[in-house]
């Protein structure tokens, strides 16, 4: 019979630490979604400014999340703060969330990205009708599907035999990816031929916005440019957020792996910052080099909205496309295992709570919770199967602030239900900086009610569904 382990093993330093904020936030979104969000604000100064507005927020609440980790150094990270500044059925509702969807199906888009882009080394792997397996109504199912799952289950069974493992390809492929991103932001400014950074930026903060039209292969091509002012404006800013909140998001993986990081009191706060620093500073570079390298109407329309592709295309030739589809690999396999790595943590802190299967409460001798690794698995894979992650990861953008702006309010609330809690760290620029996180967090959620309520209310009864969950569980238990 396997020994079991009951504690986790504190092997994580800072540098660890830091490189999991990096690689779980960089994954497929910062080569892809700029596309959409210059199509929602065309012009380059709204788009370097989506951008910019997104990191500060980033940056806020990881330096927000600092005061919490430091008071609740365990395992669970964002579902114990929402469970000990609220209530458990609060923190449970997070925690059904990140299990249903949230972590699952950011695994699951970011595996499907890895396939897609190995199709440009192996066709057979291309979302193309001659490649398909298997039909089921209007689901296909292709191999890119399989090699996904694949992916999964191959990261899910190394982080299973322990933490040690998983942090070695953490580092590997971080570095390696962020090495790579830099190098293509410098040599996109030195290397192509012609620069449309003054023609771009000649549209200020001038927005326009155009959906275009599908020409007869299927592809978004532009119409016509219109101004955008007053509430629009807001709209579409809010709109084009939900790609560059979705390329910022799984910052807060690492407070999920606090019962493995050294000092976490001090490591995991230090962590969150520089982590978050170093991807806003790199996000916001990479596209000012699109900025310089494409005009605007092709940042807005590439093929497939492949943007890092059509930029790498004119700095390298027809072979930068080979070398941004490997550089996506390795930014996609780094950012899966961070994400495989972290998300069980969550349900193994639930299920010590009576709030999850109880199985996943146990540590394996290696001192991971193996059995939520797998569930987590489970789960993901059947979303890559189903095709649906990308609808969900729209829909739960605004959720995901949501709980956001609960945790950082969360910090007013234990301030005052428990003031003399020892506080190793406390968060910068209180009351202000949260306050302003508050702010903007639920600034972007209501206008996305208001001018984007397709990606707002499906996510709403996600998070819903989990309220009857929780008290048939209570009441089971």
């Amino acid at each position: 019979m396997e020994k079991k382990q009951e504690s986790f093993h504190r092997s994580l330093s800072l540098l660890d630490a830091t490189l999991l904020v990096i690689g779980s936030m960089i994954g497929s979104g910062i080569f892809i979604v700029g596309a959409d969000m210059t199509r929602n604000v065309g012009s380059a100064g709204w788009l370097i400014a989506v951008w910019v507005i997104t990191g500060i927020m980033t940056m806020t609440a990881a330096i927000s999340y600092g005061e919490l980790s430091g008071m609740y150094p365990k395992a669970g990270g964002q579902y114990v703060y929402l469970k000990e500044a609220f209530n458990p059925l609060i923190g449970f509702l997070y925690g059904w969330s990140f299990f249903a969807v949230i972590q699952t199906a950011t695994i699951a888009a970011v595996a499907i990205a890895f396939a897609k882009f190995s199709g440009y080394f192996f066709p057979a792997l291309n979302l193309t009708a001659d490649n398909i397996l298997y039909t089921a109504g209007d689901i296909n199912i292709y191999p890119a599907h399989l090699l996904a799952i694949g992916i999964i289950i191959l990261l899910s069974y190394v982080n299973s035999r322990g933490v040690k493992e998983g942090k070695t390809i953490q580092l590997v492929f971080t570095f390696s990816k962020m090495l790579a991103l830099f190098g293509l932001v410098v040599f996109g400014f030195i290397l192509v031929e012609h620069s449309f950074f003054a023609e771009n930026w000649a549209t200020g903060f001038k927005a326009m916005q155009d959906l275009g039209s599908r020409n007869e292969n299927g592809q978004l091509v532009p119409t016509s440019w219109g101004p955008i002012t007053g509430t629009a404006l807001l709209g579409a800013i809010a709109a084009a957020m939900v790609g560059s909140v979705f390329s910022s998001d799984a910052w807060n993986n690492v407070t999920f792996v606090a019962g493995e990081v050294k000092n976490p009191q001090r490591n995991i706060g230090l962590s969150l910052f520089l982590g978050t620093f170093i991807v806003t500073l790199l996000y916001v570079t990479t596209n000012l080099m699109y900025l310089n390298v494409l005009p605007l109407n092709e940042i807005a329309f590439p093929e497939e909205d492949r943007l890092a592709v059509a930029a790498a295309n004119q700095v390298f030739g027809d072979n930068g496309k080979f070398a941004i589809a490997a550089l996506i690999m390795i930014s996609t396999f780094g950012c899966n295992n961070g994400l495989i790595l972290s998300g069980a943590r969550v349900y193994y802190t639930m299920a010590k709570d009576g709030l999850f299967f109880s199985k996943a409460g146990h540590l394996n001798k290696n001192g991971v919770p193996q059995w939520a690794l797998w569930a987590q698995c489970l789960v993901a894979s059947i979303l890559c199967l189903s095709g649906r992650y990308g609808d969900l990861l729209d829909m739960i953008s605004f959720v995901v602030v949501i709980f956001y702006v609960l945790t950082i309010a969360g910090i007013f609330i234990l301030r005052k239900k428990r003031p003399d809690a020892e506080r190793p760290y406390k968060a910068f620029g209180y009351p202000f900086l949260p306050a302003l996180y508050i702010l903007m967090g639920l600034s972007f959620c209501i206008l996305l009610i208001m001018y984007r309520p397709g990606f707002t209310w499906p996510g709403l009864i996600i998070v819903l569904i989990g309220i009857p969950i929780y008290y048939l569980v209570k009441k089971r238990g």
